[in-house]
C-alpha cells in the first residue's frame, strides 16, 4: 500500500474514530525486542538528558521597537515534546524557541513575545494540556504557534489514529482561538545512531506514515505543515557527533538550529511576512496536489511545506506543496548562556 494511502486512511481513522492501523506490524514486535532493548541501553547514556531544558520565554527583537516606540509585539507560542523544549542545548539561545522567536523579529522588524507550553517526554494527548495552557490568559492570545510533536508516539506505540486525533484537535483550538498554526511533522527515528537494523527501516517507515498522517490533519484544521523527517535524516546520520547531542538521541545546537531553519520561512509565511509568492514555483517542483499525495510527497523530503488550497476536488481536498528557501539561523547573538532572560537583539538572520 502506497505512503499516501495509508496517511489517508490513518487520517480518516482519526477523523471518524476509527480504532487504529497499526504503523508497525505485531509480528514484527517480536522480531525486535532485542534490538529495541538494545538501542534502550545506548540511548540516553551519555548525559544531559536529565537536566531540564532552558527556559526562553521573554520579549526578542526589543531593538526593534526603538526608543519611545509603542510597537505591539507579535505573539508567538511552542508546544509539543522535548525536541520543541530544547532538550539537549544548555543555552536558551540554542533552543528552537528561541531560534524561531529571533528569526520571527528579524524578519518582522518587531518584537516578539515568546512562551513554550512543551514538555519534555509529551506525546499527541499531552497537546490539549498544552493549549489549554497557551489560551488560559484571555489577554495573551498568540498570533501564531508551532507544533513538534510525533516521536514520542512511535516510541511508545499510540495508535497512529489516536495521535493524529489529538493534533488534530489541538490545531482546530488554536485555530478557532484566532492563532496560525505551523507543525513540525514527526521527525525519522530511524536516523538515531544506536538503533539497528531492521529497528531502523521500521522505526523510520513508522516515522514517515504518521509525519504523513498529521500532515493531512493538520491541513484540514486550516494549519500548516513543514516535515523534519528527511531534514533530520541524511544530515543526522551523515554528522551524528555534530548533530546529536551527548545523549545520542536528541539534537544539538547546530541540529536544533538546522530543524529551525526548515520551520521559520513557514512560520513568516503563515503572518505574511515571508517574501516569497504562495503560488508554486514549477522550477522546485511545487505545486497543487491531492492533499494525501502532498503529505506523502512531504514526509519524504525535510523541509517540505504543505497548506490547504482548495477545499474540494475530483480526489477530494488539494493542498499546496512548496519547498521555501531557507535562511541561516545563528545562535550567537546577544543572549545568556544560561538563564531565564532570552536574547533581545533580533539580529538572528545575518
Amino acid at each position: 500500500m502506497s505512503r499516501a494511502r495509508v496517511a489517508r486512511r490513518i487520517a480518516a481513522g482519526a477523523a471518524y474514530g476509527g480504532g487504529g492501523i497499526g504503523l508497525l506490524g505485531v509480528a514484527a514486535v517480536g522480531v525486535l525486542v532485542a534490538e529495541v532493548q538494545l538501542a534502550k541501553r545506548q540511548v540516553g547514556n551519555h548525559g544531559g538528558d536529565d537536566m531540564p531544558p532552558p527556559r526562553a520565554d521573554g520579549v526578542y527583537g526589543k531593538g526593534f521597537a526603538g526608543p519611545g516606540a509603542a510597537i505591539e509585539p507579535l505573539r508567538f507560542a511552542m508546544l509539543g515534546d522535548s525536541t520543541a523544549a530544547g532538550q539537549g542545548v544548555h543555552r536558551a539561545r540554542q533552543t528552537p524557541g528561541a531560534l524561531l522567536a529571533s528569526g520571527l523579529a528579524a524578519v518582522a522588524e518587531r518584537p516578539v513575545e515568546f512562551r513554550n507550553a512543551a514538555l519534555s517526554g509529551a506525546r499527541s494527548d499531552d497537546l490539549e494540556r498544552q493549549v489549554t495552557q497557551v489560551l488560559s490568559d484571555p489577554a495573551w492570545v498568540p498570533d501564531v504557534c508551532v507544533v513538534m510533536i510525533g516521536a514520542n508516539d512511535v516510541t511508545h506505540r499510540m495508535p497512529p489514529t489516536r495521535s493524529v486525533r489529538c493534533l488534530s484537535a489541538a490545531v482546530r483550538r488554536l485555530r478557532t482561538a484566532g492563532a496560525e498554526v505551523v507543525v513540525g511533522t514527526c521527525p525519522d527515528l530511524g536516523t538515531i545512531e544506536p538503533v539497528y537494523q531492521p529497528l531502523s527501516w521500521l522505526a523510520r517507515r513508522a516515522s514517515r506514515q504518521l509525519a504523513a498522517a498529521q500532515t493531512i490533519g493538520v491541513v484540514e484544521q486550516g494549519g500548516r505543515a513543514v516535515s523534519l523527517g528527511d531534514l533530520l535524516g541524511p544530515e543526522f546520520a551523515a554528522n551524528p557527533r555534530e548533530l546529536f547531542g551527548p545523549d545520542n538521541y536528541h539534537p544539538s545546537a547546530e541540529g536544533y538550529a538546522t530543524a529551525s531553519m526548515a520551520v521559520l520561512p513557514t512560520l513568516c509565511a503563515a503572518l505574511s511576512l515571508w517574501p516569497e509568492e504562495e503560488r508554486p514555483d514549477v522550477a522546485r517542483d511545487e505545486g497543487f496536489l491531492p492533499v494525501a499525495r502532498a503529505a506523502a510527497e512531504a514526509a519524504a523530503e525535510g523541509g517540505t511545506e504543505v497548506s490547504a488550497a482548495i477545499e474540494a476536488g475530483p480526489r477530494g481536498p488539494w493542498a499546496l506543496l512548496k519547498r521555501r528557501r531557507r535562511r541561516r539561523i545563528s545562535s550567537d547573538g546577544e543572549s545568556p548562556s544560561n538563564s531565564d532572560t532570552p536574547a533581545t537583539d533580533g539580529t538572528a538572520l545575518p
